[in-house]
């Protein structure tokens, strides 16, 4: 049954976003997706997102698209002031741990002060909650496994991860002056469909396919909290609904079942029929050593269950 809702998705033409877009569209709400098709990757695979969310059940009287940079206030303001916005999800960011140390500074401008500007709008408007995409680097090298909300995190080892721990804090600022009701979510190494094509696991997948080698960073032992789009976009939305009661709120949305980059290689080999051709190389700058989400809090207060292991999800 179509809601009374109307929720603005940023960052909704990329992976998580256009999955996001399509489940608020699934069960009824009306969703604004607000993307400026960056060239960070080819906008070609968003618009191609695009459509897929234009063609889900729904969308024809639900979905709107609005082509515009998070950074512009003026753009950004005929979104969020127009009388019906009762949500934000903002997933928009600048991604990628290696190329926010070749730019800072746009890191900066894009993760942070973009946030603060929406987050100030959402405020000025009455949008009655607000949840954003934070990410499981903000834990850098913690010696302490699993990750828990609970933990210090003020030892970042990029600059990517220290605009995602930023957000989060001028998130607290703004819950704490406007009573405005803010989810961070903790994001754990997201995989599945639409993926970006930088990212390790669908790269690997068509390195292997075409018989190529794939380049091994360390020893393999490195490991990462893979977590399948699905019991993100699940973890979202219940965030999204139960925030309200929290006020303020860091939850991680992970796997919590680390995979070494030993066997997540092996896997997609296995996956695709192939024995891998593997190229070693040195560890990368800014690269953590593992991931490891501690779900605890999310199962107690979201009912986060997630129900893909990883191999499942690569499949």
């Amino acid at each position: 049954m179509p809601s009374d809702r109307t929720v603005v998705v940023t960052g909704g033409a990329g992976f998580i976003g256009s999955h996001l877009c399509e489940a608020l569209l699934a069960r009824g709400d009306r969703v604004v997706a607000v993307d400026s098709f960056d060239e960070f990757y080819d906008p070609a695979l968003k618009r191609a997102n695009v459509d897929e969310i234009r063609s889900a059940r729904g969308a024809e009287d639900r979905f709107e698209l609005a082509e515009a940079d998070i950074r512009d206030r003026d753009a950004m303001e005929r979104v969020i002031a127009r009388g019906d916005i009762d949500s934000v999800i903002h997933i928009a960011a600048r991604a990628g741990v290696r190329p926010s140390i070749a730019q800072p500074a746009l890191y900066a401008d894009v993760n942070v002060n973009a946030t603060s500007l929406v987050l100030e709008l959402a405020a000025a408007h009455g949008v009655g909650r607000f949840v954003m995409a934070s990410s499981s680097s903000v834990y850098g090298n913690s010696d302490e496994v699993p990750f828990s909300e609970d933990d210090p995190v003020d030892r970042p080892i990029s600059p990517y991860a220290a605009t995602k721990r930023a957000c989060e804090l001028i998130g607290h600022a703004f819950h704490h002056l406007h009573a405005i009701p803010v989810a961070c979510l903790r994001f754990f190494t997201v995989f599945g469909p639409r993926q970006r094509p930088d990212l390790a696991i669908g790269k690997f997948l068509r390195l292997v396919s075409e018989g190529r080698s794939i380049p091994m960073f360390g020893d393999g032992s490195t490991s990462r909290d893979y977590t399948y789009i699905d019991d993100i976009v699940a973890g979202v939305l219940a965030a999204h609904d139960r925030v309200e009661a929290h006020g303020f709120r860091i939850w991680n949305l992970g796997n919590s079942s680390p995979t070494s980059l030993k066997d997540m290689i092996e896997t997609v080999g296995r996956v695709v029929g192939v024995e891998p051709q593997v190229e070693r190389l040195p560890m990368q700058a800014g690269d953590v050593h593992r991931t490891w989400a501690d779900v605890t809090r999310s199962k107690a207060e979201l009912g986060y269950e997630p129900r893909t292991s990883f191999e499942q999800g690569v499949r």
